[in-house]
């Protein structure tokens, strides 16, 4: 059975482009907000839609993003409760869905029901932040929802090859040791890490952490296969919050970024 990301990403190879990927935290400010977003955002010219789980004890992530989590589940966001968004979010828009989460919420609501749930709402990547890839979760359907795999900048070579060994959809390398957060400077090792990676797999290798804006956004483009935008975009939401002006001044702050990494075409 095809899937969403596999057919984003053949797409964009065939343009010689890199996909813009957008994370957002599902419930933020509202579930009914996140499915106005997530169609806002589709429009603004994101290929790939990263969708957080809400969680109590976001260890991985920033300020942006703890703040976002926090405002989601004071606002009634749960597990059972963004499938059930996600799924109407599918029913507005054609872009792949990633779900990112922590392992208790996934464990709570129980393995084999998750995977059942996520595919029929129109998941098509899970990306498990404290889970290591030798724990994987066993599911006959398993191969229907990617699995994507992170790398951080202090990754060994042999760990490089076992965790690659286990992915599918995307590799996300993590570009900074540390939180999520908008960062003032790329850091110098994205090419030298992406190319170690890319060693290993043919998987396209995506990276996120710390991009903030379309200059930056352009300049990872010309070395990966997908650029992640988080934090600089749930702050703005944060900013917005129930402004019935949210969907126009989102639109007018994301675009610029998706049309930086579109305008990089590669050799």
């Amino acid at each position: 059975m095809t899937n969403r990301i596999d057919e984003k990403f053949a797409a964009l190879k065939r343009e010689n482009r890199s996909a813009f990927i957008v994370y957002i935290t599902g419930g933020d400010p509202s579930l009914e907000k996140t499915v106005e977003i997530a169609a806002t955002l589709e429009r603004a010219g994101t290929d790939i839609l990263e969708i957080g789980v809400p969680f109590s004890d976001p260890l991985a992530d920033g300020i942006a993003n703890q703040l976002a989590a926090q405002r989601a589940l004071q606002a009634g966001a749960s597990l059972p409760k963004l499938l059930y968004t996600i799924s109407l979010i599918r029913s507005k828009i054609s872009l792949p869905i990633v779900l990112y989460s922590y392992l208790n919420p996934i464990f709570q609501y129980g393995f084999a029901q998750f995977e059942e749930d996520a595919l029929a709402a129109g998941v098509d990547g899970l990306l498990l932040l404290d889970l290591p890839p030798e724990e994987a979760l066993d599911s006959t359907e398993a191969h229907r929802i990617h699995r994507i795999r992170l790398i951080a900048p202090t990754t060994q070579e042999e760990r490089i090859h076992s965790i690659t060994g286990r992915a599918s959809g995307f590799v996300y390398y993590v570009s900074r040791e540390g939180v999520t957060g908008e960062r003032d400077e790329l850091a110098a090792s994205i090419p030298e890490r992406l190319g170690l990676i890319r060693k290993h797999t043919t998987l396209p290798v995506v990276v996120g952490f710390g991009i903030s804006g379309p200059g930056q956004a352009a300049q990872v483009a010309t070395w990966a296969d997908g650029v992640v935008v988080g934090s600089a975009i749930v702050r703005k939401i944060g900013d917005l919050g129930n402004d019935p002006g949210l969907s126009q001044k989102l639109l007018d702050f994301v675009t610029p970024i998706a049309d930086a990494v579109h305008s990089v075409v590669k050799g």
